[in-house]
């Protein structure tokens, strides 16, 4: 059992009270379009994904870890004016976060990672804001923007045209098959925007970048094979990030 909201009142006290840390993973996501062959609830998904393979992890390292109930709304302004595009401000999505975060602690939780697959800069701030001021050990954020991860993964998601391409798709055909266009997602052409250097450029959305289909990076090469493969290091990540946190305690 690793999902949070499975455990009866009794089991969740046992982990409070156990020899082990108990640590709350919160997958953090997005509801905004993901090309023509992926569902909104991509990043979500990504993120609960990685959390379940996390959870085996932690486990070998002495962590008694459980995934809570995914947080789909984020900070979407890149996506604006696509249908299914749905944005919170940021000091919404991290006065909420952090209401979660100390939800947990206040439980009994010893640590809380947000993990956070939504790749926007200004909602990857706002995830991070919400942790401001807590000591590592009480918690931390897994977000494959970062240097250190974003270097373990794909040539297209270190290349910044991965929004719904072949990294993406390829992660959704390993988690979730049945939730990709495999008809429209075998037809697409490459596309080949980086959105980490059009954001850096200060184009702020996909429809100015010319992601006219909401799409970047090369959907029809994807395989779940290389989708396995990102989970594992997605998941190694989270883990790494705990276990970090946790020893500075």
């Amino acid at each position: 059992m690793s999902d949070l909201g499975d455990l009866r009142s009794d089991e969740f006290a046992a982990l409070v009270a156990g020899a082990r840390p108990f640590a709350v993973l919160v997958p953090i996501g997005s509801i905004e379009p993901h090309g023509p062959h992926l569902p909104l609830a991509t990043d979500a998904l990504i993120s609960q994904g990685a959390c379940a393979r996390a959870v085996g992890l932690l486990d070998a390292g002495g962590v008694d870890a459980r995934v809570s109930a995914a947080v789909p709304f984020g900070v979407t302004e890149c996506a604006a004016g696509f249908p299914g595009a749905v944005t919170v401000s940021p000091a919404a999505l991290t006065a909420y976060l952090r209401a979660v975060v100390d939800g947990l602690l206040g439980a009994g939780a010893r640590h809380v990672c947000l993990v956070n697959n939504h790749l926007e800069p200004a909602h990857d701030a706002a995830v991070r804001a919400a942790i401001a001021g807590l000591a590592p050990a009480q918690a931390s954020v897994a977000c494959p923007l970062t240097r250190r991860w974003a270097r373990t993964l794909s040539d297209e998601f270190k290349s910044g045209a991965c929004h719904a391409g072949r990294y993406e798709t390829a992660i959704v055909m390993a988690l979730a098959p049945a939730l990709v266009d495999e008809a429209s997602r075998s037809a697409l052409p490459a596309v080949p925007i980086s959105l980490s250097e059009q954001l850096r450029a200060g184009v702020t959305t996909f429809a100015a970048m010319g992601m006219d289909r909401a799409y970047g990076g090369a959907p029809a090469e994807a395989t779940a094979a290389e989708g396995e493969g990102s989970l594992d290091r997605l998941a190694q990540m989270i883990a790494t990030e705990v276990l970090e946190a946790l020893a500075r305690s």
